[in-house]
């Protein structure tokens, strides 16, 4: 699911990306790749920023030896140019519902790949 999120990118944004570069941006040795760029890091955490929207991503070791997922993300609102203030504008909103569950979607399959290891 995420490879065909970075070909649309590719396709429509012009900006290709490999499945090298998406593990240089997890070892930290890549800050930006296709969309995305590091915005922050930490041992087991990731803030990727694209645009507004901005992405989370952490892992930890659970009990049993098993890893957890974590995942946020947020979309940044953009300030009125006449009012000054920030809103979020029609095309958030009307995108959001898709954003949840393209996001679920992607956590599950995180999650079907790691069980198969």
């Amino acid at each position: 699911l995420f490879k065909l999120e970075r070909l649309l990118i590719d396709l429509f944004l012009a900006r290709p990306s490999t499945d090298a570069q998406v593990g240089q941006m997890a070892a930290g040795t890549l800050s930006s790749f296709a969309a995305w760029s590091v915005e922050s890091r930490a041992e087991n955490q990731l803030v990727l920023a694209a645009g507004r929207t901005r992405s989370w991503l952490m892992v930890a070791s659970a009990e049993g030896g098993g890893t957890r997922l974590y995942f946020g993300s947020a979309a940044v609102p953009a300030k009125d140019r006449k009012t000054g203030q920030a809103r979020m504008g029609f095309a958030f909103r009307a995108l959001l519902g898709f954003h949840k569950i393209y996001s679920r979607m992607l956590l599950r399959a995180a999650r079907a790949r790691l069980a198969r290891r």
